[in-house]
């Protein structure tokens, strides 16, 4: 399988572009060699530049629950660009997606959308800070939530401490307001109550997706939320990946705990840069321009992103039946992965929620960030390595989620299955 036009094009593009790639998790440095350029999407399939093509479990990074170049979506992205690319203006289509995203989720009154899952956390965050009147914040190590810079934070020597950047160009005055937890551990967010008074909010990924997927405990997620409501703080679920892709109506319904804000991303736009958050009409009515909390953006309800998230999200709801079709294809996937790994004398833990897999070569269950580093970072590697030489593209990332696609079939799994059977032995027998 050549990748010389891939190599070729990444040499060039590192020349251009910092490391050659505008989001760092692309560039492969994590599983070697060069990332894929590609030039087309169609159903479960990437063809990259050499003519290659892959049977594709990323799709996008999740926002394309029914695959590469959708005919619905497709054809309401076109007749909308017909009318314009963006105007700076209200338009209906606006009206029309919130109402449906609403119709979704029992903790929403309200929403507002921007261009972006970062932007929706960094807008959710200070919307709790005004409606709350405090500063601090808590967060897990290990969940992402975009590169704002009160959210880029490492851990220090504590189960939970306030947090020092972790990337230069971050002031230490803008994360020392944020507090670090251990997720799937109430004790470590109890002594962040313990340290501050004054907590506006607590945002967590409740179906984490940026350490590999490893989901809270449902225990937790209930200690959290009645932790929260003690100490008169917001509890923020941050669905940018999980939702409609764990499940039609959020983590709170597979878990039974309500949220009071929710950020979403991804699904919602349907392929176009989306962002949203929502929650009772109560916080929402503090943003501006009903309240004080500003927020802004030019391109914020685009009209080609809009129709785009609303042609997705209609075409899920008249087939809600299609993530638990698609939680079965992704459990006989990670399943058979498994079985595969096992008969080589390997290891997997694996997990899934609704169309969203993850596996870990861990001895161990993964419950934690530290517990997802402990994995086989260089197996991982080989194993990447060999699937895309196979055929078969996934994450480029041990800490990333895999997706399942409508267009990937029961035959596809099968023939990936055989492939990783096909790879770890061949990486086993060295």
């Amino acid at each position: 399988m050549s990748r010389d036009a891939s190599i070729k094009a990444f040499e060039e593009a590192q020349s251009l572009i910092p490391g050659g790639v505008n989001s760092p998790v692309r560039a492969f440095k994590s599983v070697g060699g060069t990332p894929l350029f590609i030039t087309e999407g169609e159903g479960a399939y990437l063809t990259d530049i050499d003519g290659n093509k892959y049977i594709d479990f990323v799709q996008s990074w999740g926002p394309l629950l029914f695959g590469h170049r959708d005919e619905t979506i497709e054809k309401a992205v076109i007749e909308a660009v017909k009318h314009g690319l963006s105007f700076g203006a209200p338009t209906l289509a606006e009206t029309e997606l919130a109402k449906l995203v609403i119709s979704f989720f029992d903790s929403m009154d309200k929403v507002r959308f921007v261009s972006s899952g970062t932007e929706a956390v960094m807008s959710a965050i200070r919307l709790a800070r005004g409606f709350t009147g405090r500063d601090d914040i808590v967060k897990f190590t290990g969940c992402y939530h975009g590169h704002s810079d009160s959210l880029l934070v490492q851990a220090g020597s504590g189960a939970a401490t306030f947090g020092n950047p972790s990337s230069p160009g971050v002031p230490a005055d803008f994360t020392k307001h944020t507090l670090l937890a251990e997720y799937n551990n109430i004790e470590s967010v109890k002594k962040c109550f313990n340290d501050s008074q004054t907590i506006a909010c607590v945002i967590i990924e409740p179906i984490a997706g940026n350490m590999g997927l490893v989901p809270a405990d449902k225990e937790f997620l209930h200690a959290l939320r009645e932790l929260c409501d003690a100490n008169g703080t917001l509890l923020i679920f941050d669905e940018v990946m999980s939702g409609f892709r764990a499940s039609v109506n959020g983590a709170e319904s597979l878990t039974g705990v309500k949220p009071d804000i929710v950020t979403l991303g991804k699904v919602i736009g349907g392929g176009m840069p989306v962002g949203a958050f929502g929650a009772r009409a109560e916080i929402m009515s503090k943003l501006s321009p009903e309240g004080p909390v500003y927020q802004a953006g030019t391109l914020s309800g685009n009209p080609v992103a809009m129709a785009a998230g609303f042609a997705a999200l209609t075409k899920l709801k008249q087939n809600a039946r299609v993530i638990s079709v698609l939680e079965e294809r992704a459990k006989r996937l990670v399943e058979g992965m498994q079985e595969a790994a096992s008969a080589c004398g390997i290891t997997m833990q694996i997990d899934v929620r609704g169309s969203m897999f993850g596996f870990f070569f861990n001895e161990k269950p993964v419950k934690n960030f530290a517990d997802a580093c402990n994995s086989d970072a260089e197996l991982f590697a080989k194993f990447h390595s060999g699937m895309l030489n196979e055929g078969f593209y996934f994450a480029c990332s041990l800490y990333e989620t895999g997706f399942i696609s409508t267009a990937i079939t029961d035959e596809m799994i099968e023939e990936t299955i055989k492939a990783s059977a096909k790879v770890l032995k061949e990486i086993s027998n060295g």
